[in-house]
């Protein structure tokens, strides 16, 4: 265990040059027509533009959470905070740069190849995103563990850099999320249902601002939800071994000594992360090898085999370094869990129910609305009660120690689930320029393929990402507890006993609830806002352009204006959800102490967990029933359709509850864990 940060950092290394090499590839792929090459560099420096001023906006945010962290803590806090917020948004950059080579090279693929190519494209172009998200995180990891972990100072410079991973995800996750559902919400009001024109048809001036969000919102802020919940997972486990009773921890590595047992219960969150990678970067090639079975299939595979892998070589490698069986099981249960939380996810965003949902439109947008919120709330159930028995069988094995490597075991394969995730915006890329470039129907059916496969793994994605951020979010509050208990233990005071017939828990708890409704609100009325905003500005287009809805040769839109629009309101609204996430947790902390902010974070998670799954399960299973409908699936009513019709109003809805306010809420209860462990010692005898 000695050498396993330098390992560690080998490793994330190996990652980033494998990502480069995907990078390369892409690039030196042909981007096709002249009108392709066209259009891609649009949606390109659209993208760029928005990333640019979000990172300035970022840039102060992170400045001025640096000087409060030297004050309140030390300038080594500071700096830790900097070096997280940092590595989480070059993973963004680079990723999403990536991205905007690969759309337009699937559709040249798709056009030239086929669809067995398209695919490959269109994973390749994931993959960067994939593997620099896992690469920088374990570089990130192992460098501060290697630097410090010998130092009294590990936990407070572990921490801060979980809070600058998470922080910026939040921002980059929200502010992306209003982007990309303002501009397609905007695009599709005016152009598919009073307009009438086809998804992504060149005449309409959403169209690039729809294409950058996919961007923006999927890929570079997913890849900073993805990333904050890979950092997370690995310090709260840290955090446990570096607090929890020597006792509790004993199973874990039975019969050595308490210095050893901590270092292996601090070490072995970073082990497991670089084992994960380690069969992610394989199980990423063995992907491309299944380029010629069904997309579905292939795609189905990359998500679900990993995380088994990494459980079969631990039963290898955890033995040999002294680890008890229980480390093992409760490995083997984050892994399963992950798997059926995936899966189920699947199951109620592409198959039986969203058949029910399609069959609902044809009474009308309202039936159509609440077929698919019938459809959210019931697939909470299952993925929840999953996440209890995970817990249960791993507190059974290692206390609360083993829930928090549950998480780390569910999140060994971030980097085939994040390349699987980001090609999902590729593929509709993809397809968007071959609509807009006139391909053809042919290439059209390709690209549409791979969309529709794209729309399921992203709605998986997101379930797996909610997934481990509740089982996250439980071991931070757990290391939030026992940090509290630490520093009141150093200090001579009692430690906190957390009771329900407390009064100070219970109001932690009833306020720790309302905090995802109000973000949840916060986000649907921005992209509501601003896709007003847009609408308004498309309809002017139409109405003042003359020849442009009749789709006259050289009239062009101004796709500009649009960018502009969905750019400014997603700076502007991102900034009070994230707020909230932030100072929530330092002000109940600080004001009612450290019982009421225990409440708070429970309160939080119970709430935020069920919410944020039944936001984007619903909105995944309204965007699948209007494609079902699209391909076919109801007879005698296809695109133009009165059923369509309110098939769209119910994805409509659906946009912003998938893509913004459940992925905004999922981070915004694990911003609000992180920043209670970076006070927690602060304001534990308050």
């Amino acid at each position: 265990m000695d050498n396993l940060s330098i390992q560690s950092i080998g490793v994330g290394v190996l990652a980033l040059a494998v990502a480069f090499f995907f990078y390369a590839r892409v690039k030196a792929a042909p981007e096709g027509t002249e009108a392709m090459a066209r259009i891609a560099r649009y949606i390109r420096e659209g993208a760029m533009a928005f990333l640019a001023t979000e990172y300035k906006v970022l840039a102060a945010y992170a400045a001025v959470v640096f000087v409060v962290l030297s004050v309140a803590l030390k300038p080594l806090a500071g700096a830790s905070f900097i070096a997280g917020a940092f590595l989480s948004l070059l993973a963004g950059f680079i990723g999403m740069k990536a991205a905007t080579f690969a759309n337009v090279r699937t559709a040249e693929a798709a056009r030239s190849k086929g669809k067995a190519e398209a695919l490959v494209m269109a994973l390749d172009g994931g993959a960067v995103m994939g593997l620099c998200v896992a690469g920088l995180g374990l570089v990130g990891l192992g460098t501060v563990y290697h630097l410090f972990r010998n130092s009294d100072d590990f936990g407070t410079v572990i921490h801060a850099f979980a809070v600058g991973a998470s922080s910026i995800a939040l921002f980059a996750r929200i502010g992306g999320g209003i982007y990309t559902k303002a501009a397609d919400v905007g695009a599709d009001i005016v152009g598919k249902v009073e307009a009438n024109i086809p998804e992504d048809d060149p005449r309409n001036p959403g169209v690039i601002a729809d294409n950058v969000g996919d961007n923006v919102g999927d890929i570079a802020g997913m890849g900073a939800d993805i990333y904050e919940s890979y950092v997370a997972a690995v310090v709260a486990t840290m955090a446990l071994g570096l607090t929890m009773p020597a006792t509790e921890l004993q199973p874990l590595a039975p019969g050595v000594d308490e210095a050893k047992l901590r270092t292996l219960a601090v070490a072995l969150p970073l082990l497991l992360a670089t084992l994960g990678l380690v069969v992610s970067i394989v199980g990423i090639f063995i992907t491309r090898m299944l380029k010629n079975m069904p997309p579905a299939r292939v795609l189905r595979i990359a998500l679900i085999v990993p995380p088994i892998l990494v459980a079969g070589a631990s039963f290898v490698v955890l033995p040999m370094l002294g680890f008890g069986i229980g480390a093992v099981w409760t490995l083997i249960a984050g892994a399963v869990g992950g798997g059926v939380v995936g899966l189920i996810t699947d199951y109620y965003t592409s198959m039986g129910p969203i058949h029910k949902i399609a069959q609902s439109a044809l009474t009308g947008p309202g039936t159509n609305v609440i077929r698919g919120m019938a459809v959210g709330l019931e697939s909470v159930a299952i993925p929840l009660f999953t996440l209890c028995v995970v817990g249960w069988v791993s507190n059974a094995q290692l206390g609360l120690y083993g829930i928090a490597l549950a998480a780390v075991g569910m999140l060994a394969g971030t980097a085939i689930v994040m390349t699987v995730d980001a090609y999902g915006p590729v593929a509709d890329n993809g397809g968007g320029i071959a609509e807009m470039a006139g391909l053809g129907k042919e290439v059209r059916a390709i690209t549409d393929e791979l969309d529709a496969v794209g729309n399921t793994t992203a709605a998986v994605g997101k379930g797996f990402a909610i997934g481990s951020a509740v089982l996250t979010v439980v071991a931070l509050f757990a290391a939030f507890n026992m940090e509290v208990n630490h520093a009141r233990i150093h200090a001579g005071g009692v430690e906190m006993v957390l009771r329900l017939t407390d009064a100070k828990v219970l109001m932690g708890i009833l306020f720790g609830s309302i905090l995802p409704c109000i973000v949840g609100a916060a986000t649907m009325t921005a992209v509501g806002r601003a896709a007003g905003a847009i609408v308004e500005e498309i309809r002017r287009q139409f109405r003042e352009i003359p020849g442009l809805l009749e789709g006259k040769p050289g009239v062009e839109p101004e796709p500009a204006k649009i960018v502009d629009i969905a750019t400014k309101a997603a700076i502007k609204e991102m900034m009070f959800p994230g707020a909230v996430a932030v100072l929530s947790p330092v002000v109940v902390g600080y004001v009612m102490g450290a019982e009421v902010l225990a409440g708070t974070l429970a309160g939080a998670l119970a709430v935020g967990a069920t919410l944020s799954l039944v936001m984007a399960n619903a909105g995944g299973a309204w965007d699948n029933a209007k494609k079902h409908i699209e391909k076919g699936g109801l007879e005698g009513h296809k695109k133009g359709s009165d059923a369509h019709k309110a098939a769209v109003v119910g994805d409509t809805v659906g946009d912003p509850f998938k893509d913004t306010s459940g992925p905004g809420i999922a981070i915004l209860i694990k911003v609000m864990g992180v920043v209670s462990l970076l006070i927690a010692p602060i304001i534990a005898n308050r």
